[in-house]
């Protein structure tokens, strides 16, 4: 199996979660376990504003990445979680209804589904620059920003559903 093959299938299962997640009723008054980096609690709209936002962003800055420089040096890409228009986007959306971030959530992971799928072989080990990590392959970023990720917020939600109880 390839490397995109194999986070397509691992989209699919998170997709799989995630609806359910969708269709669960929150248990009242829920937040997250506390960010290890930052300590940060969220509740449920938060969370489902983020995986709205986070899944175009992180394809949008995977595309330069790709391209490369001339120079072979890694290119800069991301932002950190101080960003503030990733702030502002979570907030400006967490009072959404569920079923309007899950809509664009569903279409981010179209794209991205896409996205693995185009991808090249020769094009995993490409090195991008991120203001904190340093470093990483387009492998790495795609399992740290995006499969991987999807998969931490899909074990958030269903921890705020009463569906998990």
């Amino acid at each position: 199996m390839s490397v995109g093959d194999a986070f397509i299938a691992r989209v699919d299962a998170v997709e799989t979660r995630l609806a359910a997640a969708a269709a669960a009723e929150p248990s009242p008054g829920a937040l997250s376990a506390a960010d290890p980096e930052s300590g940060e609690r969220w509740d449920r709209g938060q969370a489902w504003a983020h995986v709205a936002e986070f899944i175009p962003y992180w394809i949008m800055q995977a595309g330069p990445v790709l391209r490369g420089q001339p120079s072979g040096e890694p290119v800069p890409f991301g932002r950190t979680k101080s960003d503030p228009e990733r702030i502002g986007t979570i907030e400006r959306d967490r009072r959404e209804p569920v079923a309007v971030l899950w809509s664009g959530a569903r279409e981010g992971i179209a794209t991205l589904r896409g996205f693995l799928a185009g991808m090249a072989a020769g094009q995993w080990g490409i090195r991008g620059l991120h203001p904190t990590r340093g470093a990483i392959t387009v492998e790495e970023l795609v399992e740290r920003f995006l499969v991987g990720h999807l998969e931490e917020h899909a074990d958030q939600l269903e921890e705020m559903t009463a569906a998990s109880v």
